[in-house]
């Protein structure tokens, strides 16, 4: 289906207004809580030094501060966590996104209060709350998206979580700028932005319609299910998209929903559950959430003057969402989920290996400075047009609904764990290893480009039931788990 006919799909009905609610309130607040404290960050510090004087008249030692300061980066991946466990519990996309807009407004209210209060520990809450509403509202973001979406633009509307995760950064890169909100009086109030697209998404999404794969398989209400369907995407009949759903019913009777320790057992999703792990593990230790969070200290390490650094870091936005969107209108469904992986991890690999190397020759002039930007904006683009953008696709196309919760946990309490450990522990890691670090992150990007490469099958234009096949049918060194099924069946 070309651009124009998504685009025309897309305005038929509600869908993309619905769409552009749940990113505002979905992964939006995630990207701009990743880049939006990069900015404040040195006065975010410096708040620490003053607040620990005025507490013990005496200066803190700087392992002190860079301890603290890891904790108010990491403690939002651990409320991420936190978040990501706590999908299941609350029945329904629609009720599920408004709580983790709700859980942001609060937030936001204990982030304003922190600088009256002189109180980095409240900065420490604050963030562990904005983490727990972005580890709860991402995941069911993409969930809900997955389940409005009819099969020939899934892969399209599914995508649109990242681009408004790149815009998320975008803004928060733009609202850093010393001339809008980043100045040492405001640092507070940078961080509580997003609270306003939340009020917005709690004001109009009781208006629009609940998922309609979630009304037919979960609630069993077929007339609801096609209502929204049609609210969403014009008058149709929708035969396709029901027959898929009720093929999966059927197969959901048949195995009823599983638990999180269900599917861990569970060898026919074996396949599926390893590649997401690897997907989302290499998409974390790919250097992309570091470079997104601490962007400000390494473009300063790299040597450019400290007052560019933030029109830097926006032009890098302004790239990254770009490709995002064009990645959305003219690649996934024209290329392939496949290529987009293998191929993005290859050049963000020798992208990072580039950077390593000018980052040692950046005495040798400032222009080396600026090959260091040019090589992670390089970076950025692959990342976003490439695994970035279409792991939040695969991910809801490779579990049937009766997996999807349970594997949403798993994959979602994974990645948040990974990122919390990145934000404690990187800070130390580039003051130890320096540039090197980088080299690290390159070695992880390689492998899962040959990982993605040789055992990835492509899901475009396929059903969730037909993934699963494919999936099924995986062998490595002659031997794949379907086999080891049969055998275990015979027995």
């Amino acid at each position: 289906m070309g651009s124009f006919q998504q685009l025309k799909q897309l305005t038929r009905g509600n869908a993309l207004f619905l769409i552009i609610i749940l990113g505002i309130g979905g992964s939006f607040q995630n990207g701009y809580h990743i880049t939006g404290l990069s900015s404040p960050s040195p006065y975010i510090q410096h708040f620490i030094n003053s607040s620990w004087y005025d507490r013990y008249e005496e200066p803190p030692p700087p392992q002190t501060v860079t301890m603290i300061w890891s904790l108010i980066v990491s403690m939002y991946a651990v409320g991420g966590l936190f978040g990501a466990l706590s999908v299941k519990l609350i029945s329904g996309k629609k009720k599920a996104m408004i709580s983790n807009s709700i859980i942001s407004i609060a937030a936001a209210g204990v982030m304003l209060a922190s600088k009256q209060a002189k109180s980095y520990e409240m900065i420490i809450v604050a963030r562990i709350l904005y983490g727990f509403s972005a580890g709860l509202g991402s995941s069911t973001h993409v969930m809900y998206l997955g389940e409005i979406a009819p099969i020939k633009i899934r892969g399209a509307v599914t995508l649109t979580a990242a681009t408004f995760g790149s815009l998320g950064k975008l803004f928060g890169q733009f609202f850093g700028l010393s001339e809008i909100l980043g100045r040492e009086d405001l640092w507070n109030v940078v961080l509580c932005v997003p609270a306003f697209f939340s009020l917005v998404q709690i004001l109009v999404l009781p208006f629009l319609p609940e998922a309609p794969r979630y009304l037919f398989i979960e609630k069993g209400d077929e007339k609801a299910c096609k209502k929204a369907l049609q609210n969403l995407w014009g008058q149709g009949d929708y035969e396709q998209e029901m027959d898929e759903m009720l093929a999966e019913q059927v197969a959901i009777d048949a195995a009823p929903p599983k638990t999180s320790l269900q599917l861990l057992r569970d060898r026919t999703v074996r396949w599926q559950l390893l590649t997401m792990f690897i997907i989302y593990w290499s998409n974390q230790l790919s250097g992309m959430s570091t470079i997104s969070t601490f962007s400000f200290d390494i473009f300063l390490k790299a040597g450019i003057p400290r007052d560019q650094i933030r029109y830097v870091t926006l032009c890098l936005g302004v790239s990254e969402i770009i490709t995002s969107i064009s990645c959305g209108l003219l690649m996934i469904e024209h290329i392939g989920r496949r290529p987009l992986f293998w191929g993005g991890y290859g050049v963000m690999g020798a992208s990072l290996v580039f950077v390593t190397v000018t980052l040692n020759l950046k005495d040798s002039g400032e222009w080396v400075s600026y090959i260091t930007a040019i090589l992670i904006s390089l970076f950025i683009i692959f990342f976003s047009g490439g695994p970035g953008g279409t792991t939040g696709t695969l991910h809801s196309e490779v579990f049937i609904q009766s997996d999807r919760m349970a594997a949403f946990v798993l994959i979602g309490s994974q990645r948040w764990f990974v990122f919390a450990l990145l934000g404690l522990v990187f800070p130390f890691l580039i003051d130890t290893l320096d540039s090197y670090c980088f080299v690290l992150f390159a070695c992880i990007c390689l492998l899962a480009s040959l990982y993605t490469f040789f055992l990835l099958p492509e899901t475009k234009g396929k059903t969730l039931l037909e993934i699963s096949e494919e999936f099924q049918s995986i062998t490595v060194c002659g031997k794949s788990f379907s086999d080891k099924i049969k055998a275990a069946t015979r027995l």
